[in-house]
């Protein structure tokens, strides 16, 4: 994912909402958001590369999203798949603590990365590159290829145009408008993460429209208080048009 906002225990009607673009090569092999027939418990896209997945959704309320982080000059091509780390969380019967401990003895042997994850009952934060992690309390957080809450414009934008959308949670289309926002920053307020100032720009957009790199899909998850779960996806081809969506939704075990 490249860009991840959720809204955790703020809203009356929906405890945990979850907003995120995956952004990607187009020619890396991806399959689109199902129910795993192995792990019949899991709802989540896969990497058919290197496996795992980069988001996803348990019929118990589990959810897990990762970024990468954007640092060139740390990036090892022989770690591990990050994706894997998602997957773990969602197997797993950890609580967010338990699989902090264990990301916290982990987390050096991948490339960098943040996850932010849900046991179902509390919501945790795990940033490898300064080797951190906690819980988080209520609130409205928002995660690019930087550690939480960094102000990069995309993220700043999109927090902003969230506030609005939470009036209505029934409707996705505030939520996919603000994810769909293909403008990007002033060069300015570019950040330097060792890329050229062409990919900053590309970048900087909460969806980034590029013929060999950008956004793949557009992920929607929410919870309800009375314990119903809606999950929206939508794929993207290389021009940023529209190839697909998957809409479920069930009650939570």
């Amino acid at each position: 994912m490249c860009l991840v906002l959720v809204v955790w225990r703020v809203h009356p009607l929906y405890p945990c909402l979850v907003a995120a673009n995956r952004d990607e090569f187009h020619a890396r092999p991806t399959a689109r958001a199902e129910w795993w027939p192995e792990h019949p418990q899991i709802l989540a896209g896969r990497d058919l590369e290197a496996g795992g997945t980069w988001l996803g959704l348990t019929r118990t309320g589990r959810f897990a999203a990762l970024t990468n982080y954007r640092n060139a000059q740390l990036r090892r091509r022989q770690a591990p798949s990050r994706g894997e780390l998602v997957t773990g969380m969602l197997e797993s019967g950890a609580s967010v603590a338990e699989y902090l401990t264990y990301l916290r003895d982990v987390g050096a042997n991948y490339n960098g990365f943040n996850l932010i994850f849900s046991d179902g009952e509390r919501l945790g934060i795990f940033e490898s590159v300064p080797g951190t992690g906690r819980e988080l309390g209520p609130g409205i957080y928002g995660l690019s290829n930087h550690l939480l809450d960094t102000p990069w414009p995309k993220v700043q934008n999109a927090k902003s145009g969230l506030q609005a959308a939470l009036a209505d949670l029934t409707d996705t289309a505030p939520l996919l408008a603000l994810l769909r926002d293909d403008q990007p920053a002033p060069d300015a307020q570019l950040p330097q993460t060792g890329v050229s100032q062409e990919w900053e720009r590309l970048l900087s957009s909460a969806f980034v429209r590029a013929p060999d790199y950008g956004t793949r899909c557009s992920t929607i998850v929410r919870i309800e208080q009375l314990g119903r779960a809606y999950f929206d996806e939508w794929s993207w081809d290389s021009v940023g048009a529209d190839v697909g969506r998957i809409s479920l939704q069930f009650e939570l075990e």
